[in-house]
């Protein structure tokens, strides 16, 4: 067909010229018209996780934690078994200072968390003398008996199992020890925790005697 009566402003090629413009000139939609978020914007908010809620002290003491032993216990319903456990765990900063705690729980993370928060809160402080123990003592608890013995330099931590935790959480390193009473974890560890109370420095001696 002829296109002769056809005006140029009506083609579609200007049509399409005439368009282009007025879909340039068209704004973009804007970000800030779009709904809040649920909870708020969490770009610059806090964290969820709290890792910026208690600022970390670079002086603090570095604590050592060792789990000594963990125990599972079961428990026979009508549906079957139910299991759970308890951890016995350690605590100390290697300069003298050393706790015992005991933890229970349905799971062995929350168990281990219980016992170590425990031995947080109930840390005493022994007297040593360097890197060994000022003097010969034996420590008694329940069945659990250990000898505690002070070595020379480059002896090491000659103990084995629950005391060889107890030892390296308050910063002992040479040692002769020895247990000659009962094996339970338990017994063993406070055992052990009693002979170092019972330490004594030479001037504490000596004020004692004047």
């Amino acid at each position: 067909m002829s296109t002769e009566n056809e005006s140029p402003e009506t083609t579609p090629a200007a049509v399409a010229a005439a368009q282009a413009p007025a879909a340039e000139a068209r704004p973009a939609p804007s970000s800030d018209n779009r709904p809040p978020r649920r909870g708020g914007d969490r770009r610059g908010g806090p964290r969820r996780d709290r890792r910026d809620a208690a600022p970390v002290d670079p002086n603090a003491p570095e604590m050592i934690e060792k789990i000594v032993y963990i125990n599972r216990c079961a428990k026979v319903v009508k549906g079957g078994r139910r299991f759970s456990f308890s951890a016995l765990a350690v605590v100390g900063d290697k300069k003298g200072s050393v706790g015992i705690g005991y933890g229970k729980a349905n799971e062995v993370p929350e168990a281990i968390r219980k016992g170590t928060e425990h031995a947080k809160k109930h840390m005493v402080s022994v007297k040593l003398k360097g890197d060994t123990i000022p003097h010969e003592v034996y420590g008694e608890y329940d069945g659990g008996r250990v000898l505690l013995r002070p070595a020379i330099p480059g002896t090491g931590l000659i103990a084995g199992g629950a005391v060889r935790a107890v030892l390296e959480a308050a910063g002992i390193k040479n040692i002769l020890t020895k247990s000659m009473g009962s094996k339970n974890h338990i017994a063993v560890v406070h055992a052990t925790l009693k002979g170092l109370q019972k330490l004594r420095l030479a001037e504490q001696i000596k004020a004692v005697r004047a």
